[in-house]
């Protein structure tokens, strides 16, 4: 008896042998086929990228939103050297007049139009589309800065960045996007920031809205693959454009505006606004899905994804660092009125270099005009 169940137990643990081998065979054989199916998947999606790349830009029609400064201007200006047809839009009728009068962009279509107005908008395609005929490229590259402690953000501050940041791509999108479904081509850019990725300090609304805009801008990507129209986001860290100076700041704005334009013109933190848009034109070639401007910025993204609890003590850390409450409180003010000993100074002079070059001062502007003189900055207007 004690034999039998001896070989009662001998039988039953060879066959739990052979029951796990069979366990894990089975389980490494739907590994594999899962493997496969997502490289199969992977070949797929790369050749349907291919499929949409633009391999030339020439005589694309182009249309750029906040095209009239900083890197909208910029991206205006090497687009109209690849050979692209190229209208932008501003809200403010004397700056487009001035980035229109540029000898770079000569032949540009400038109109104007505040992104935020839905019939602004319409009427805005509609001119583009009567000169040009459809729209082969759409960036939506407008923006708005505000700078300050939570405390002293309005209600008013996030409507104002939702619309020009979400709002405002969403509204342009649904206005090209039928014809481009139509003709089965057709690029979308939508140009977000680190911020939607990454939320930081004194920047909340402005960080709220890129982060609802690089949502949208991925997922749009996935539903119109089928379709044949190509979306890329752009995720800018640092840039010299010399938009600091016309971005509005709230609280202590003078320290706000020093630690933002010193932290924008050092050349090892931030990437001048000519390769950043060389950097998204490759990316618009190359039907990208996205791109992350700077080392820093990539590798502040990728940190933030693997260690957020880390990520998130760095920024609280960060945020005691930065200027408290008070001064001018709820009030704004430009970064342009809110100089202090360090902001202009040589930190900032690749920042005041940019505003010159990249029509972010006015010709009015003899303040920083003298600064730049001092700086050996040429002014161009």
């Amino acid at each position: 008896m004690k034999a039998g169940l001896g070989k009662l137990s001998t039988n039953g643990r060879e066959h739990g042998v052979r029951s796990g081998r069979f366990v894990r065979e089975e389980v490494t054989v739907k590994l594999k086929t899962k493997l496969l199916l997502l490289a199969g998947a992977a070949i797929a999606a790369k050749a349907l990228s291919r499929s949409l790349k633009l391999r030339r830009l020439e005589g694309k029609r182009v249309l750029i939103t906040g095209g009239s400064r900083g890197l909208g201007l910029v991206l205006a200006r090497q687009l109209t050297r690849e050979g692209a047809r190229v209208a932008i839009c501003a809200r403010d009728a004397s700056e487009l007049e001035r980035a229109a009068a540029d000898p770079e962009i000569e032949g540009v279509l400038a109109i104007t139009c505040d992104v935020t107005d839905q019939h602004q908008v319409q009427e805005l395609v509609r001119r583009v589309k009567e000169e040009f005929g459809e729209i082969d490229i759409l960036i939506n590259n407008a923006g708005a800065i505000g700078v300050g402690p939570v405390e002293t953000m309005d209600l008013q501050d996030y409507e104002e960045t939702m619309g020009v940041h979400f709002w405002g791509p969403l509204y342009l999108t649904l206005e090209v996007l039928p014809e481009m479904r139509a003709r089965g081509a057709g690029h979308i850019v939508n140009v977000s920031s680190i911020g939607g990725k990454l939320s930081v300090p004194h920047l909340l609304p402005y960080c709220a809205s890129k982060f609802a805009l690089t949502g949208f801008s991925e997922g749009l990507r996935a539903e119109l693959a089928k379709d044949g129209v190509a979306v890329t986001t752009v995720c800018p860290g640092l840039m010299r454009t010399g938009s600091p100076r016309n971005a509005t700041f709230k609280s202590k704005h003078r320290a706000e505006y020093t630690w933002f334009s010193v932290f924008d013109s050092l050349p090892l933190l931030s990437m001048s606004a000519e390769r950043a848009a060389r950097r998204i034109i490759d990316a618009l070639k190359t039907n990208k899905a996205e791109v992350i401007l700077t080392m820093q910025a990539k590798a502040a993204a990728r940190f933030n994804a693997l260690f957020p609890e880390t990520m998130a003590a760095l920024m609280a850390l960060t945020n005691r660092l930065l200027p408290s409450a008070g001064g001018i409180g709820h009030e704004k003010r430009l970064g342009a009125d809110s100089a202090s000993a360090l902001s202009p100074s040589p930190l900032t002079s690749l920042t005041e270099r940019a505003a010159s070059l990249n029509n972010e001062v006015g010709p009015a502007d003899s303040a920083l005009s003298s600064i730049a003189t001092r700086a050996g900055v040429v002014r161009v207007s």
